[in-house]
């Protein structure tokens, strides 16, 4: 088992009182078990709980004027190994989806199978179905995408980053999402912590951050796929599920403060209790 540190710093400027909506939290539903967990607000914020339509964890809270800051931090345990992968796994035929799970394959605000439909059967088309035709759906947002920060907006669709060929790590999913969904393989939207486990990166990480990966129904089950890194990994930390990012959103706010900051923590705690 791997002890992880997760959690994030937002500081806004807020020129009216704006109510917000915070999913940060750790899901209680996954591999993760969760050791302890804290909010800390400056100023002091009255704060409510409760769950989405998709069983998220979500945070209300009001803005005050001027500087506000609201910090989040948890400690969980996760498995020590990667997620699991059955190249067998086949796919399931419409008639026998779940009905929960139908919703997953319908067009949403930033996965548009309806668009990309040509495109995904003449890509993926002759590919055997199953685990394999996911991967190589992976495989080729992979390599079709090049990854690069503020490269898109937050109208940005998986029709907009296919065409443009570059985006985040969000926009690597909503592709993948909309091909899966295109050849009527369910696919959902993945939001959560990654942090940087037993990687042998030639180069430096880059800063902890927030990642999107998705997860898709084959042979009964709900497998992880990552289009972004295109591998599996250690420590993944589910926060939250849903059809793309608008229904994951990390912080919703109904009005515009503006950000000045924002620092995420993803990272393993060795022995001794230190990062």
């Amino acid at each position: 088992m791997r002890t992880l540190q997760v959690g994030c710093e937002i500081v806004y400027d807020v020129a009216y009182e704006t109510p917000a909506v915070f999913l940060v939290q750790p899901s209680l539903v996954d591999g993760a078990t969760l050791l302890t967990e804290a909010w800390q607000t400056t100023p002091v914020l009255k704060q409510h709980s409760f769950l989405d339509i998709y069983g998220n964890r979500c945070e209300r809270m009001t803005l005050p004027v001027g500087e506000c800051t609201v910090r989040f931090d948890a400690t969980v345990v996760v498995p020590d190994g990667p997620e699991a992968v059955d190249l067998d796994a086949r796919e399931v035929s419409i008639e026998d989806i779940p009905d929960e799970a139908l919703i997953y394959t319908l067009p949403s605000r930033y996965v548009l199978p309806d668009l990309l439909g040509n495109k995904a059967w003449e890509l993926f088309g002759s590919t055997a179905p199953g685990y394999r035709r996911v991967q190589a759906i992976c495989d080729y947002v992979n390599g079709h995408l090049r990854f690069a920060y503020g490269t898109s907006r937050p109208t940005t669709t998986a029709l907009d980053v296919y065409e443009a060929g570059v985006g985040v790590c969000r926009d690597f999913t909503h592709l993948g999402i909309t091909f899966c969904r295109a050849l009527n393989i369910p696919a959902r939207y993945v939001f959560g912590y990654l942090p940087d486990i037993d990687q042998l990166n030639a180069v430096p990480s880059p800063p902890m951050d927030f990642a999107a990966w998705m997860e898709v129904f084959l042979d009964g089950s709900w497998w992880t796929f990552d289009p972004r890194n295109n591998a599996t990994r250690k420590g993944r930390v589910v926060i939250g599920r849903g059809r793309d990012a608008g229904d994951v959103a990390m912080v919703t706010t109904f009005g515009g403060p503006a950000l000045r900051r924002m620092d995420v923590i993803a990272e393993q705690i060795k022995d001794g209790g230190q990062p």
